[in-house]
């Protein structure tokens, strides 16, 4: 079984966090701020995707927890439930910068304070969306998985 550190690494869920506060216009000096900084809409179209970045994380938090503590004492039934958690946090990270991306295009806006940070949003989940999606489809194969696995760091174990 992959990893939380080869799935997402849990970056997804501080990370989102720690961006989504670094964006908060009092700690942006104003010439690396983005334009119409003071515009009450683009705040408000800024701020309404709030839900979204907590769920996020959210979920990339609690992912890796399930999978490490789950096997024991009331979690232990939703130990299997990480790797859909961690696919809807990474999804939902990837998701961001994919947005931000597009609207930072859409109005010109070529400044790479805002476009580094926002690429790495939209491609880090990348490799960690393909890692679970191929451990899943391994686990759903004949066999288990066991080529997956056989990937997988050695001493990672299998929960069988």
């Amino acid at each position: 079984m992959l990893s939380p550190g080869h799935v997402g690494d849990a970056r997804d869920g501080p990370g989102l966090l720690a961006h989504r506060t670094a964006s908060l216009p009092a700690l942006v000096p104003a010439r690396h701020a983005y334009e119409d900084l003071d515009d009450p809409v683009t705040n408000d179209w800024n701020h309404s995707f709030l839900p979204r970045d907590v769920t996020a994380s959210a979920a990339g938090l609690a992912a890796p927890y399930l999978l490490r503590c789950g096997g024991t004492g009331g979690f232990a039934r939703h130990r299997a439930s990480w790797g859909p958690l961690m696919l809807v946090s990474l999804a939902l990270t990837s998701t961001a910068g994919l947005q931000a991306v597009v609207l930072w295009a859409l109005r010109g806006d070529w400044s790479v304070t805002w476009w580094v940070p926002e690429r790495f949003l939209l491609l880090f989940p990348v490799p960690s969306v393909v890692l679970l999606m191929r451990q899943e489809a391994g686990a759903a194969a004949p066999g288990g998985g066991d080529a997956v696995r056989a990937a997988a760091e050695p001493g990672i174990q299998s929960p069988r």
